[in-house]
């Protein structure tokens, strides 16, 4: 992906001590501005795309700017492309505290910035603006004002497909409940994405038992989930979606609100994996919105594999011709020879691929005797640099990250920082239950979310 990098600098709150003065001699004086910050918090990284111009981008929220005066205070939204506000653009206003900032809005600022969302453009497609808030009384923004601090956002403009077929791209909405991320104090909620049809958003998560509901941007209000059981999303009360444990498929329809939740898992099946089934479950697929496809990251032994729906029998797909698309020939098996792979499947036209890849897995106390007791805890990459799994089984204990099974060049976190690094004793103290897990290997983060 090409890359570009804009200068985003932390912006301290600026006050101007100039006063006004009315005909009755009332003097405007700033007060402590220290309430006057950003409340929400903002996403790892913003996609945007041209087909989703009018959706929310981000909802900014604040404090209240004190001016010592029962005046209304009207706030700006500002923008700068070089991080210092000397370009300031004034993006919205308001006299509430909050300021929604869309997809569109976003994009205009990328485009001014120099972004390209041209595949075949030198231009990068990556970068960063920042915001901060004015503040000033009355109406007229002249005289006294103050400025909150300043977020540096990261976006993306999608780039465009060649092919002419629909762009995917991460959705507004999401999953949050005691079934997925226990009601948002374990993680992000579930990310839906759009879909080639209009108005109709996608997502595949792994539930445990409880209540969901769905959710704009990772906060409350306006939230939906269904009271009558009906199907139809609403924002009735006492309106929590029960959920058994599994992997589903959630699809809404934002502009009908009508929803459905149906299992879905596919995995890979055989002698070189579960024998058969006989092992364990499949190894599951995640979903690679990127380039509409379905990974996973696996080790598998000398044997046979094959492709299989919700780990259950029937329509199960193999390759019998070796021509790299899945078909239900007779005799039709995959074989393969033991090592570290990952699978690529298109769903759309059945293509796949099976590379020999890097796997990084989890390893420890917390999980298999530091490898004694089986393989580690297979993470999939589904984007460059960037590895998932769940749901993790860990114990209470310790673990680490370790590539294709084998010691050496493993990460721990000494400085208990969500930083991984290669120092000594840089053991992670996991406590048991089921875990959602990311490494993001751009930047070293990583993230340890526990469901229950």
């Amino acid at each position: 992906m090409k890359k570009l990098s804009i200068l985003g600098l932390f912006i301290f709150a600026l006050i101007s001590f100039n006063s006004c003065e009315t005909e009755d001699d009332v003097v405007f004086t700033t007060q402590d501005p220290e309430g006057f910050v950003f409340t929400n918090s903002v996403q790892d990284n913003y996609i945007l795309s041209t087909s989703t111009t009018g959706n929310l981008g981000e909802r900014f929220t604040w404090g209240n700017a004190d001016f010592g005066t029962s005046t209304n205070v009207t706030y700006q939204l500002q923008s700068s492309i070089s991080g210092d506000f000397t370009d300031a653009n004034v993006v919205e206003e308001s006299i509430n505290n909050e300021i929604a900032m869309t997809i569109g809005q976003m994009m205009t600022i990328a485009i001014e910035a120099g972004l390209d969302d041209d595949p075949d453009s030198a231009a990068p497609n990556t970068g960063s603006f920042s915001v901060r808030l004015r503040a000033f009384p009355g109406d007229n923004g002249s005289g006294t004002e103050a400025f909150s601090n300043a977020l540096v956002l990261n976006v993306e403009l999608l780039e465009q497909m060649d092919t002419g077929g629909s762009e995917i791209m991460p959705a507004s909405w999401g999953v949050v409940g005691s079934g997925y991320n226990d009601w948002g104090g374990a993680g992000p909620d579930g990310t839906f994405y759009t879909s080639s049809e209009a108005d109709v958003i996608v997502t595949y998560v792994t539930l445990v038992d409880g209540e969901i509901k769905f959710r704009e941007n990772d906060t409350w209000g306006g939230d939906l989930g269904d009271a009558n059981g009906d199907g139809v999303l609403d924002a009735d009360p006492d309106n929590n979606i029960a959920v058994t444990a599994g992997n589903y498929k959630i699809t809404i329809n934002t502009s009908t609100n009508a929803y459905t939740i149906e299992p879905f898992s596919w995995g890979i099946v055989g002698s070189a994996w579960n024998d058969w089934g006989g092992a364990g479950p499949d190894a599951k697929t995640y979903y690679d919105y990127t380039t509409d496809t379905f990974k996973v990251g696996v080790r598998l032994m000398d044997g046979e594999m094959k492709l299989r729906f919700n780990n259950t029998w029937g329509g199960d797909y193999g390759d019998a011709n070796g021509d790299g698309i899945l078909d239900q020939d007779a005799d039709n098996n995959i074989a393969v020879t033991a090592g570290h792979y990952l699978l690529t499947v298109n769903l759309n036209d059945l293509s796949y691929t099976l590379e020999a890849s890097d796997v990084w897995g989890v390893v420890g106390s917390g999980f298999n005797d530091w490898g004694g007791a089986g393989d580690d805890f297979a993470l999939t990459q589904v984007n460059p640099n960037v590895y998932v799994g769940d749901l993790a089984a860990l114990i209470d204990g310790e673990i680490k990250f370790r590539n294709n099974n084998t010691w050496g060049g493993d990460f721990g976190d000494a400085g208990g920082d969500g930083i991984l690094d290669q120092d000594p004793d840089n053991n992670i103290a996991v406590t048991a239950g089921n875990y959602r897990i990311r490494i993001d290997f751009n930047d070293n983060s990583y993230q340890l979310n526990r469901i229950n």
